[in-house]
């Protein structure tokens, strides 16, 4: 008997609190994330107007933290995709006499020795050869556009 009212009383306790529990308004569907639209709704994507110059013609902007990978200043809409055999961007930018030198504005950035190090295997030696694992240039490049950000953000405006 004693245990069946211990029972009644645990579940007068439980049916007591959950009485008590404030109820969570919802949240309007214009109200989630960073856009304050309706989840529903399809936006258009923006257009971005990328470089159009030829490769050597634009300025190089500024990278957007240390040792962040540089923006492709040029139009690469002719060399996609970009695949394991097929890669244009190594005919420019195959350079490694050029590493560590002082070049010449409108002049080809080297392909950095990183590049040429297959980290999973031997992080200390520099091949002759560039890693396959390094041939999706597009992963980590992307080429300079006018475009405004999505989400202002303040990351790097210190570090530089």
């Amino acid at each position: 008997m004693r245990l069946h009212q211990l029972v009644a009383g645990l579940f007068l306790v439980i049916a007591a609190s959950v009485q008590a529990a404030p109820v969570a308004k919802s949240i309007p569907a214009d109200s989630m994330g960073l856009s304050k639209t309706s989840v529903f709704d399809t936006p258009e994507p923006q257009v971005y107007q990328y470089k159009g110059e030829m490769a050597g013609q634009n300025k190089v902007l500024p990278r957007a933290y240390l040792n962040a990978p540089p923006q492709i200043p040029h139009d690469i809409a002719d060399f996609l995709p970009i695949t394991k055999d097929n890669n244009m961007c190594i005919a420019c930018h195959t350079l490694p006499d050029q590493w560590g030198k002082v070049r010449e504005p409108g002049t080809a950035t080297p392909i950095p020795p990183s590049h040429y190090t297959d980290l999973r295997r031997d992080r200390n030696k520099v091949t002759d050869h560039l890693i396959n694992a390094r041939f999706n240039c597009n992963q980590c490049h992307v080429p300079q556009a006018n475009t405004t950000p999505l989400v202002e953000n303040t990351f790097g405006k210190r570090s530089r």
